[in-house]
């Protein structure tokens, strides 16, 4: 068995043929996609974070929004870059959207990745200590917000207050008891892996990693996810930890499929990310036999007990609702995913 869910980057544009021609379109529409992939039976909705972009932006009110239309399907992030987060102010938000969602968050937190304005952390009031860099300061903003969570006082409180207090420290309110256990770390590299296997989160493994052996990507990935578990397993953490993975993935079941992926890319791309040679992962679509052939080669996929598929969300709810059922009927249980 493997958890499903769509991961949405939210974009927007004026395009003739985008069906989210906004913000609103863009918001409404996640929140519709979500409360469809549930009815589908998937296992999540996922949306990325990106800042001075024609994409989703404050995760917060779309995950309480959704959490709010939904009964069952985790709610999460892939991800928000800590670089630009205030983890206090963090910590609350989060709180209240788990609590409105029954505790189905699972936040994808990460340092970061190229945005489109140069160091847009410093239009929102952060800058990295002498010293550091900016990874280094989203990796920190990551660690106070991940010790947030514990729930633990530690705030002195007035002796005077407005209303009463409780014996001894304050924490922040509203506080959700289990959220620590679903935080994930979006890692790019083994040495991100590791030190998130460190911290005690989650893995969230994406669609690209640091190009550290040559290697076809989902072989570094499962690579970097085995680094991973390795590493959990020294810390001496008592639970189990998840590990996700993302994918562009289309089944071509019908001619609008066809005209929309049937002429794709089906190797890895090589790029420079943030002056780092990175591996793309590559597109899978194909006819379902065949692309079950594929997938099950795809050997990071294997490793994860969690599978995101990455949504074209301007082709609109209708579309991206078939492309998801497409996977949940005709690829996943011959893969023994369901």
């Amino acid at each position: 068995m493997k958890k499903i869910g769509f991961l949405s980057f939210g974009h927007w544009s004026a395009a003739p043929h985008s069906a989210t021609r906004s913000a609103s379109d863009v918001l409404l529409q996640s929140i519709e996609l979500a409360v469809a992939a549930e009815e589908l039976g998937a296992d999540g909705a996922y949306f990325r974070v990106h800042h001075f972009a024609q994409q989703l932006a404050s995760p917060f009110p779309l995950l309480a929004a959704v959490g709010a239309r939904t009964r069952r399907i985790e709610i999460g992030t892939g991800v928000i870059d800590m670089r630009y987060e205030n983890p206090f102010y963090m910590a609350e938000d989060a709180g209240a959207a788990d609590l409105i969602s029954g505790g189905r968050l699972q936040l994808g937190i990460s340092r970061g990745s190229p945005e489109q304005v140069i160091e847009g952390w410093r239009y929102f009031g952060y800058t990295p200590a002498e010293g550091s860099s900016d990874a280094d300061m989203g990796r920190r903003h990551g660690e106070v917000f991940y010790e947030l969570l514990k729930g633990e006082g530690f705030a002195r409180p007035n002796p005077r207050p407005m209303f009463p207090n409780p014996p001894g420290l304050l924490r922040l309110e509203p506080f959700s008891a289990g959220l620590r256990e679903r935080i994930w770390w979006g890692s790019g590299s083994n040495a991100t892996a590791i030190w998130a296997a460190q911290q005690g989160m989650n893995l969230q493994s994406s669609t690209l990693k640091a190009d550290e052996t040559g290697e076809p990507f989902h072989v570094q990935q499962a690579k970097q996810i085995r680094a991973y578990r390795a590493a959990w397993k020294e810390a001496g953490h008592t639970r189990e930890p998840r590990v996700s993975v993302s994918r562009s993935i289309f089944a071509l079941v019908n001619d609008r499929d066809r005209q929309y992926f049937g002429a794709g890319s089906d190797s890895d791309q090589i790029g420079v990310i943030d002056n780092m040679r990175a591996v793309f992962g590559r597109s899978y679509a194909a006819e379902p036999d065949r692309l079950v052939e594929q997938l099950r080669a795809d050997e990071a996929i294997a490793e994860a007990d969690t599978l995101l598929l990455t949504v074209p969300n301007q082709l609109g709810v209708a579309y991206n609702t078939h492309v998801i059922e497409s996977i949940l009927t005709h690829v996943a249980p011959a893969l023994g995913w369901r």
